[in-house]
């Protein structure tokens, strides 16, 4: 009897094994999805939960269609330690990343290896207005150092630094092309993060700083256009925002509580 039990946990942990071994990539979709409110999901998985690849796309629209929202295929690799706690995972993608970002630690503590991320500007339209009216171009980075993410309750807490590198922006709205670049610096100190964006060179300036306090984004800046190009610019500045008096010059105040 006791040998007849023997072999059947054997043969149980057998097809456990077997059965881990070829979870579906499509399982690492839907844990995306639940982590983040069905805003974002896997399109296209192949592979399996270990070693796998997909597209990062938004929620799926009318159809069940999954719209790509970052250029190329994630693939990673998932060490099968994160059965007992121990997260190594290794993630590449040669057309939106710098070089292969690798995350370890536990269920609930990340540590995130420095890396840098191609974000395409078009997608900025679907933010709303004024951004869909202003239909922006340009190319945009997002780099970090090494972060550290914990799992705080129901939401995540990050410490580091990240920077949104707008480079060479453009819009449909100006006739001048491009129009500028920009810095936007986030210093992440757990659920809080304080935000500085600053004008690296063009015609329209924008400036301001602001806060990220579990979610909730507050921003008080201003947008002016340089020396001559003032006439060139009017309208679509109009379209930032209101105009103010500050130091006797006309600027445009950016303003989000």
């Amino acid at each position: 009897m006791r040998r007849a039990v023997l072999w059947l946990a054997l043969v149980a942990l057998a097809v456990l094994l077997t059965v881990l071994a070829f979870l579906p990539a499509m399982w690492l979709g839907q844990l995306v999805e639940k982590q983040t409110g069905g805003r974002l999901t896997l399109g296209d998985a192949q592979g399996t939960l270990w070693n796998g690849s997909a597209f990062l796309g938004g929620a799926p629209g009318e159809g069940g269609a999954v719209t790509p929202l970052l250029p190329g295929r994630f693939a990673w690799h998932l060490s099968p330690l994160v059965l007992v706690g121990s997260v190594n995972m290794r993630i590449e993608n040669p057309q939106a990343l710098s070089q292969p970002v690798t995350v370890t630690g536990s269920w609930s503590q990340w540590q995130v290896s420095p890396g840098e991320l191609l974000l395409p500007a078009e997608g900025l339209a679907g933010l709303g207005a004024p951004l869909n009216t202003l239909a922006p171009t340009g190319t945009i980075k997002l780099d970090w150092n090494a972060l550290e993410v914990q799992r705080q309750d129901q939401l995540v807490a990050v410490t580091g630094r990240t920077v949104l590198a707008m480079s060479d922006m453009g819009s449909r709205m100006s006739p001048i092309k491009p129009l500028g670049s920009y810095d936007m610096v986030m210093d992440w100190h757990g659920q809080d993060a304080v935000l500085t964006l600053r004008t690296v060179r063009g015609a329209l300036q924008l400036s301001g700083n602001g806060s990220l306090n579990r979610g909730r984004l507050q921003f008080s800046g201003q947008a002016t256009a340089a020396e001559g190009y003032e006439d060139t610019l009017g309208n679509m500045l109009n379209l930032l925002g209101q105009r103010r008096m500050v130091n006797g010059k006309k600027v445009i105040a950016l303003e989000f509580r």
